[in-house]
C-alpha cells in the first residue's frame, strides 16, 4: 500500500468495513431513529503514543435535494496534526448525500489532499439500474476519466454506509453473528463479514461510554495484523454513534478516539461514576 493512502486507511477503512444491506428492492425503507441533522463527532488519531491525526463527521443543519430524494449531507473530513504533518501532510474531505427514506447514498465526493498527491472524484448513484457513473480528476493530467460500473442492490459508499449500520437492531444479536456486508469503493465491489462481539464499557475521551463491539473480517493485507486487526465500538444506545476504533498494525497499534460531540438525536451512554 503507498504512503499516501496510509492515514485514510487508518481512518476510513474501518468504517468501511460496516456496511450493510437491507431488502434487495429497488426502493426501500429504513426506519432511523439514530440521527438527525446538526450531529456533529470528532475524534483523535493516535499512532501508539503520537497524536497523529483529528477527524470530524458532521451532518448538516439543512437538507439537500439530490436526484429528486431529500437528502442529509454528511462530511467526513481528516487531516495530520504535529509531526506527523511534516512527513506525510493530510487533508481529505469525504462527503455523501443520503436519502433520508431509504439511507442510501445518491452522490459521494472525495477530495484527496495526500502530500503532493491529488484527486478529486464524484459518483452518482442510480438505485434503480444498479449502476454508478464515476468522475476522477487528478494533479496534473487534464484529462476527466469517466467510468460506469455495475453495483449490487442497495449499495453504500464509504461514509453513507456506517450511517445505515446505526439504524440496524442488535438487541437479538447473539455473540458470533455475522453480518455479510459490502461497499463500492475505489471503482470496486467488495465484501466483508462483520462479527457482533457483544457489549462492554469502552475508555474514551468524552468518557466512559457503554458500546457495542463489531470486529469486520479483514482480507490478507500489508497493513492490518491478522483478519481480526480491527475493533469498531458503537455506543450503546439508541444513536450508535462509533466512539473508538483500535487497529493492529504491523508497524504499531492506531487508535481512533471520540472526544467531542454534540446535536446527538438521543442521551449518550455514558456511564456514571460515584
Amino acid at each position: 500500500m503507498k504512503r499516501r493512502w496510509l492515514l485514510s486507511s487508518l481512518t476510513l477503512l474501518p468504517l468501511a468495513a460496516l456496511f450493510a444491506f437491507g431488502p434487495t428492492d429497488a426502493v426501500r425503507t429504513v426506519p432511523n431513529t439514530s440521527f438527525n441533522r446538526g450531529e456533529v463527532l470528532q475524534y483523535k488519531v493516535h499512532y501508539g503514543l503520537i497524536n497523529a491525526a483529528e477527524a470530524t463527521i458532521e451532518v448538516a443543519n439543512d437538507l439537500h435535494r439530490v436526484n429528486e430524494r431529500p437528502c442529509y449531507k454528511a462530511t467526513v473530513t481528516g487531516k495530520t496534526t504535529g509531526s506527523f504533518d511534516f512527513f506525510m501532510r493530510v487533508r481529505d474531505t469525504w462527503r455523501t448525500y443520503i436519502d433520508t427514506t431509504s439511507i442510501l447514498p445518491q452522490k459521494f465526493f472525495r477530495n484527496i489532499e495526500e502530500n503532493s498527491y491529488r484527486k478529486k472524484e464524484t459518483i452518482d448513484f442510480d438505485h434503480f439500474k444498479d449502476v454508478v457513473q464515476v468522475e476522477t480528476r487528478k494533479k496534473n493530467k487534464d484529462e476527466v476519466r469517466h467510468e460506469t460500473f455495475k453495483v449490487p442492490d442497495n449499495v453504500q459508499d464509504m461514509v453513507s454506509g456506517f450511517y445505515f449500520l446505526r439504524t440496524l437492531n442488535y438487541d437479538n444479536r447473539r455473540v458470533g453473528d455475522v453480518i455479510r456486508v459490502q461497499g463500492f469503493f475505489d471503482n470496486q465491489v467488495f465484501t466483508m463479514d462483520v462479527i457482533y462481539k457483544g457489549r462492554e464499557t469502552v475508555e474514551t475521551k468524552a468518557g466512559d461510554i457503554r458500546a457495542i463491539k463489531l470486529v469486520p473480517k479483514m482480507p490478507s493485507n500489508k497493513l492490518f495484523r491478522g483478519e481480526n486487526a480491527i475493533s469498531v465500538f458503537l455506543s450503546d444506545d439508541r444513536n450508535k454513534i462509533p466512539v473508538l476504533i483500535q487497529a493492529e498494525l504491523f508497524v504499531g497499534a492506531v487508535k481512533v478516539d471520540m472526544y467531542k460531540y454534540q446535536g446527538l438525536k438521543n442521551r449518550l451512554n455514558l456511564v456514571a461514576h460515584n
